[in-house]
This record gives structure tokens, C-alpha cells and sequence, in this order.
């Protein structure tokens, strides 16, 4: 039950293709073992109001969330970590080159006994299987 929260701040909205964005961290988590693929969930909010740095409003930034499910190993984790931010790293090369834009990452782990779930998406997606 991977969580992606990335918030972004609302002047990228014209350098960045932020659903893009979200598919490319999606994508990229599908292909992590730790990260187990019906689980997966991609979102993104848009920030209109931030101070960054020296306080120029040409300043963007990028911060991504993860919430992991506790249990997996640290050296699975950061393995994990990595693999997400270099991905992103690459996704906004171009934005970089041009833009002044902070990006972050940050994954934590959810207390298992503190966070219940239900859900039919592994339902339809073995119906899904099915049908094909």
C-alpha cells in the first residue's frame, strides 16, 4: 500500500506535465518489488502559496511523500528511495535546465496496527486477468 503524495508548487504548472509525473513515479513503483503494484496510489497537489529561498517567486519545487507499510528492510527501503527519486531526477531534467526548482523525497513508514484497509482493487484486477 505505497502512497505518493507529491506537492508541487503551482508556478510548474507550465514547466512540468504533473500527471506525466505521476505516471512516471506509477511506473517506475510497479517495477520495485517493494512496492507491491495493486497498491500503488499516485497523487498530486498543487501548492499556490510558498516562500522559497531568497523569497523570488520564480523558485519552484517538487517535494514527494511515501508511505510504506513497516516492515521491509532499511537497505530495501533506500534501494527503494533511490530508485523513485532518480527517476523523477530524470523525468524533470528538462524543467531543470531551465528553471530554478528544489526537488525531495522523503519515505516513512506506516504503523501497520494504526492504519487499517479495505479495498476491491485486487478484485478487479484479478477479474481483469480473467477476462483476457
Amino acid at each position: 500500500m505505497p502512497h505518493f503524495h507529491v506537492e508541487y508548487s503551482g508556478n510548474l504548472d507550465d514547466r512540468v506535465d504533473i500527471g506525466g509525473l505521476c505516471e512516471c513515479i506509477r511506473d517506475t513503483a510497479a517495477g520495485i518489488e517493494a512496492f507491491p503494484m495493486p497498491g500503488i496510489r499516485v497523487r498530486a497537489t498543487r501548492v499556490d502559496y510558498f516562500a522559497i529561498a531568497d523569497g523570488d517567486p520564480k523558485h519552484g519545487f517538487v517535494d514527494i511523500s511515501i508511505r510504506l507499510r513497516a516492515g521491509r528492510p532499511d537497505d530495501v527501503k533506500k534501494d527503494a528511495t533511490q530508485r523513485i527519486f532518480d527517476a523523477v531526477e530524470a523525468y524533470l531534467e528538462q524543467a531543470f535546465s531551465k528553471h530554478s526548482i528544489a526537488l525531495s523525497l522523503e519515505m516513512r513508514d506506516i504503523d501497520p496496527d494504526l492504519s487499517p484497509k479495505t479495498g476491491t482493487i485486487r478484485n478487479h484486477l484479478a477479474a481483469t486477468k480473467q477476462e483476457t
